[in-house]
């Protein structure tokens, strides 16, 4: 953890880690700052990359969503190119949610969102294993989802 962060920056960060839409005046009131000096630290923490975004977490099984699928994926070859060629065309794909470079026996794991598993079969007959050197992929559907995108805790 970076030694310019203070007990008021480690605050922030976690009151907007839990609640993004809090307003600057309601940050600001519950740190114990002004709503000027709550801006300013906020914006820092953005242009620092401490916060990357804030956005809306969806719920998935309102809007045709509701399968997910954890994808592990082989590639034919273990080269920077054949990564780097994978990587650059899995990240086009707008129903991979996160894709991890992994130790073991996949190369990559894929978090994956579809309607259902006729979605997620046309998608990986069509899409998944055309991606650049995929030798293999393993499926595991989801059945219960436990814990999900929970708050980082420093």
């Amino acid at each position: 953890m970076s030694a310019r962060l203070d007990r008021i920056d480690l605050k922030i960060l976690r009151l907007l880690q839990n609640n993004g839409r809090l307003s600057n005046a309601e940050l600001a009131e519950t740190v114990g700052v002004s709503a000027a000096t709550c801006h300013r630290r906020t914006q820092r923490l953005f242009e620092e990359g401490f916060i990357g975004a804030v956005r809306a977490m969806i719920a998935p099984r309102k809007v045709g969503k509701g399968a997910l699928a954890m994808v592990g994926v082989v590639l034919d070859r273990s080269t920077p190119e054949s990564f780097a060629a994978f990587e650059q065309a899995v990240a086009k794909l707008k129903f991979v949610l996160d894709c991890h470079l992994v130790a073991g026996d996949f190369d990559y794991f894929l978090k994956i969102r579809v309607g259902d598993m006729e979605d997620f079969n046309r998608i990986h007959g069509e899409q998944l294993i055309a991606l650049p050197s995929v030798r293999q992929t393993r499926t595991f559907f989801v059945m219960k989802e436990v814990v999900d995108n929970a708050p980082l805790d420093f």
